[in-house]
């Protein structure tokens, strides 16, 4: 063992690098710091290879190590730590540090000798090792994985230690430990440093998130606004964060905190300040603190507003910030005119306007009787134009005085601030006295006689002391038709009588009549209403007429009604395809179609009338269950007042979004919103009052059919899978028939929940994010991505899509479905792809695909689109499939179809075309077996030829469809005789 111990002596004088990382890191275990023996388990304990040593670290502490040069060829020595305590992480890290010699530098060089160890784990909720319990095998540990040297130590070379930094979980028991298997190996273990990782306490966008230990892939952290910053709203979303495994915190936190009004923010986004004393700041936000405006002071630190100094004030519509403002003084100058019943009144504005704009006047007056006597309100005795208050040029026109009376009219000046000064507006008044030779008011009018087109109108004669009534005058006008002189119609008479002629039946009218002297017109009398009546026989037959018109048209009503349920009950029984069994929708005949939201002046219109808004509070987020472009995907539940809770996907709008990128989101929820089918995914609704913005879709517990078949790949029988291709189908029917074409139909694009229920899903949103997606596209020459393997010919080359180029996709989703989930065309280039379609090459069918379902995507695989099937076609043919499954045993074999098929690429290659066990399981796709295959043995051809069932489940090759792929292959081998012997790898 000599030339082992100066391998670590020299390992130890060896510095290594400083990691540098923000993520914090919190350590289990450390070898480098224990400073008595570490007790680890060695096996074989007879005869033990592992040996523990003492040496020297960098900084020359003593230090604990364990080093294995074994000199016999049985290659498996074991070492296992002791029990490491988890403390609540899921995910843990191992850093080893190690050297190794080179198995050609060993003195006595064996064939065994390896330059690699293993590394496993074994989790346990208590100390429960010994020295034979857990069994020294892989099973029941967990391997992490094969352990490389990246320097090695040779005889006269550069003295190098490695570091290797591997990841253990997930893990959930309380602790567990860690295991070595040296298997040929001559290496010395320097030490292990157990941690994890976790996310350290980060203050950022006003937002404080506490120390965070991912849990899993992206754990979500829920944080507080920092003192003295709030959200808005009444019940606001708490922020929130997401750690990823590698304890960096993802992106930017999700929140809507802000510095509270009378904070501004320092240190960019980390804290908040109250304003100083004579600054302010009024609302919440990223603001700063200004000074106070005029005429106002904040006495307090932290002040949201400052207060008006007194004598001034604001309005209730004025800004916080909006200087103070006093109340106007008096008009000046009053200036008065009479001319018989009207007084004309102008004056100056006045000396302060209260620094204002608002300015406006109103004018009050007072009628008085005896000259120093007691003065009442004029009320509604005389009248203003254009009006008594709210005037903003200083001139007003006041009619209908009384004779022989004297007024006193106040002007006053006010602002938007005057109802504030407590006390009453600052006036200036004028005393006026109206001519003895005014006339008096006329009496009330009253009626004579009322006919269908004249009412006669008679009114008692004034009583005039000194002077003779010349005429009178009387305006009127249709009720409710009257705006000022305009649809006034006047007449006039010498008489205390008058017929209005010239009217409209059954009409009201409003009069008003006034006496004229030699001084001239009076005041219009109040108003007065009369109504036109029609005689009693003519009042009679519009009673008859209009009796026998409702009678007529009630019958009418009545027979369209009756035909019309007719014709449509007669259509269902002709068409059942029109409603599904619940009767939960139309379809066909043009009794719903798809509406683009685009075509909405106003897209959020769109969103507003296809998609349901939910209060923000009836929904509960539990997990994150995928991130994108445009932000995350969780799984939640809905629980809506008097419905039952259930689970939904929530998609997510991160924060900074555009208003087009906004669009863009929720257009998705406008088309789906418009549908409502078994095999359509279905909305839930929408949440745009609160951020983030939310498209809320029932949860598919399967997720996408692509990769929920290649997990199940053999699971299924033929009548399954064509089961699910008739859900397919029949949403494809249905849109079709709304006259909606998806142009992005895949498996990818099909969701699957717990009852293998596929419904069509992706109405927009993957078209948007089409430059960041994984699938391939080619770019038309008229633009735009386009995703080729799925695409009809002429959809690609002139971007015609229609529901026949869905119908060709709907072919290569067929395919998809039969051959569990393979990628269409394997690795073909686009451009081959393309090549080999315009030549009419036609992808083969599957493994055990019926020749029906193939010749079904042969004709789905039409180059004139008019001649492919349309979907209500493709339902019905499943149909007959499913009533018949018999049909579903006659296999399609090579060349089937009118078509040519593409070159085979579907059989996997013999045993002899392949050069090594590892090179043949990733030939037949199986290549994740190949780790499992070696370590159970199976390293030649010859034993694998020999494999049976039980060994295969012995490997871990559980899935029954694998174990027959891989049996399938092995059997072509001994159908053909080919001896493994003859291999050559």
């Amino acid at each position: 063992m000599e030339h082992v111990q100066w391998t670590v002596i020299a390992a130890l004088l060896f510095v290594g690098a400083l990691r540098l990382s923000t993520a914090e890191e919190e350590v289990l275990m450390n070898t480098k710091l224990e400073t008595s023996d570490l007790k680890w388990t060695i096996y074989p304990q007879s005869d033990p290879e592992w040996e523990e040593v003492s040496g020297l670290d960098e900084e020359g502490n003593s230090v604990r190590t364990y080093q294995v040069c074994p000199t016999d060829s049985s290659g498996n020595h074991w070492l296992r730590s002791t029990l490491i305590q988890r403390r609540g992480a899921t995910q843990v890290y191992a850093e080893l540090r190690f050297t190794m010699m080179e198995c050609s530098s060993l003195p006595t060089h064996h064939r065994s000798c390896k330059e690699t160890f293993n590394l496993f784990y074994y989790q346990a909720d208590s100390d429960e090792a010994t020295p034979d319990h857990p069994s020294w095998m892989e099973n029941p540990y967990t391997k992490v994985d094969t352990v490389a040297a990246d320097f090695l130590l040779r005889k006269g070379g550069e003295r190098k230690s490695n570091v290797k930094t591997l990841r253990l979980g997930p893990l959930s028991k309380r602790g567990f430990y860690l295991a070595f298997q040296a298997q040929g190996a001559c290496m010395a273990l320097l030490s292990v440093r157990v941690f994890f990782k976790k996310c350290p306490a980060l203050t950022r966008a006003f937002s404080y998130f506490p120390e965070t230990v991912p849990h899993t892939l992206v754990q979500q952290a829920q944080g507080r606004c920092v003192e003295h910053a709030q959200q808005p709203g009444a019940q606001p979303a708490p922020p929130h964060m997401f750690c990823g495994e590698d304890g960096q915190w993802v992106d930017h936190p999700t929140t809507s905190c802000a510095c509270a009004p009378g904070y501004e923010p320092v240190d960019t986004d980390v804290r908040c300040r109250a304003c100083l004393v004579g600054q302010f700041k009024p609302g919440p936000g990223t603001g700063q603190c200004r000074p106070c405006p005029a005429f106002s002071s904040a006495a307090v630190a932290g002040s949201a507003m400052c207060v008006c100094r007194p004598g001034y004030h604001r309005a209730d519509s004025d800004p916080p910030e909006a200087s103070c403002t006093k109340p106007p003084t008096a008009p000046r100058s009053i200036v008065t005119q009479i001319n018989d019943t009207s007084l004309t009144l102008e004056w100056s504005e006045p000396l302060e306007r209260g620094g204002r704009l608002d300015l406006s006047y109103a004018v009050e007056c007072l009628r008085c009787g005896a000259p120093g006597g007691p003065c009442s309100s004029c009320g509604d005795s005389v009248s203003y134009r254009p009006a008594q208050s709210g005037l903003s040029a200083r001139r007003v026109v006041v009619w209908g005085l009384l004779p022989r009376t004297t007024y006193t009219f106040s002007v006053r000046a006010l602002n938007g601030v005057s109802p504030r000064s407590g006390g009453e507006p600052a006036s200036e008044s004028v005393n006026i006295t109206t001519s003895r030779d005014v006339p008096v008011p006329v009496p009330d009018i009253k009626r004579s006689r009322a006919t269908e087109s004249s009412l006669t109108l008679h009114w008692q004669v004034p009583e005039q002391p000194h002077y003779n009534i010349l005429e009178y005058q009387l305006r009127y006008c249709e009720k409710d038709k009257q705006n000022e002189d305009v649809g006034w119609r006047y007449t006039e008479t010498q008489t205390n009588q008058v017929v209005l002629s010239d009217l409209r039946r059954a009409t009201q009218y409003e009069v008003q009549v006034r006496a004229r002297t030699m001084a001239g017109y009076g005041i219009f009398s109040k108003t007065s209403v009369f109504r036109t009546q029609p005689d009693d026989e003519s009042h009679s037959q519009l009673m008859v007429t209009g009796v026998l018109a409702a009678m007529g048209l009630l019958l009418l009503i009545t027979v369209i009604a009756i035909a019309v349920f007719c014709v449509r009950k007669h259509t269902r029984v002709k068409d059942p395809e029109l409603s599904d069994k619940n009767g939960q929708y139309l379809i066909g005949q043009g009794i719903k179609v798809y509406i683009d939201p685009f075509t909405y002046e106003d897209p959020n219109e769109a969103v507003r009338e296809f998609a349901k808004e939910i209060d923000v509070s009836f929904v509960k987020i539990e997990e994150v269950i995928g991130a994108g472009e445009f932000g995350e995907v969780c799984r939640g539940r809905l629980k809506v007042p008097g419905k039952k809770e259930n689970y939904v996907a929530i998609k997510t709008l991160k924060g900074g979004y555009t208003e087009k990128q906004r669009r863009d989101f929720l257009s998705e929820a406008s088309i789906m919103g418009q549908f409502q089918h078994p095999n359509i995914i279905h909305l839930e609704g929408v949440i745009t009052a609160s951020c983030p913005v939310m498209i809320l879709t029932e949860y598919m517990e399967n997720g996408a059919l692509d990769s929920f078949l290649r997990l199940n790949d053999g699971q299924f029988t033929p009548i399954q899978l064509v089961g699910m291709l008739r859900g397919i189908a029949s949403g494809m029917k249905y849109l079709s028939e709304m006259s909606y074409v998806h142009r992005d139909l895949a498996a990818r694009n099909i969701l699957v929940n717990s009852n293998l229920v596929c419904k069509v899903s992706d109405f927009g949103l993957s078209r948007f994010l089409q430059e960041n997606s994984s699938d391939p596209t080619y770019t038309s020459s008229l633009g735009g991505k386009i995703p080729i393997r799925w695409t009809a010919p002429e959809a690609i080359a002139f971007r015609k899509f229609t529901s026949a180029s869905d119908a060709w996709s709907y072919g290569i989703v067929m395919w998809e479905v039969m051959s569990f989930g393979e990628r269409p065309y394997w690795d073909m280039s686009n451009q081959d792809v393309i090549n080999a379609i315009e030549q009419d090459y036609r992808l083969p069918p599957p493994p055990d695909c019926p020749t029906s379902l193939h010749q079904l995507m042969l004709d789905c695989w039409q180059k004139e689109r008019a001649a492919r099937p349309r979907f209500a076609a493709i339902v019905s043919a499943l149909d007959k499939l499913i009533r018949n499954p018999a049909s579903l045993k006659i296999v399609a074999r090579e060349g089937a179809g009118p078509s040519h098929p593409l070159l085979d690429q579907r059989s996997p290659p013999p045993l002899s075309a392949c050069g090594s066990v590892g090179e043949w399981l990733r030939a037949i796709k199986m290549g994740r077996y190949e780790e499992s295959f070696i370590q159970a043995g199976f390293t030649s051809f010859e034993l694998v030829s020999q494999i049976s069932t039980e060994d295969l489940l012995r490997i871990g090759v559980t899935l029954a469809g694998h174990q027959k792929k891989i049996l399938s292959s092995i059997q072509t081998l001994r159908v053909h005789n080919k001896s493994p012997s003859t291999v050559r790898y």
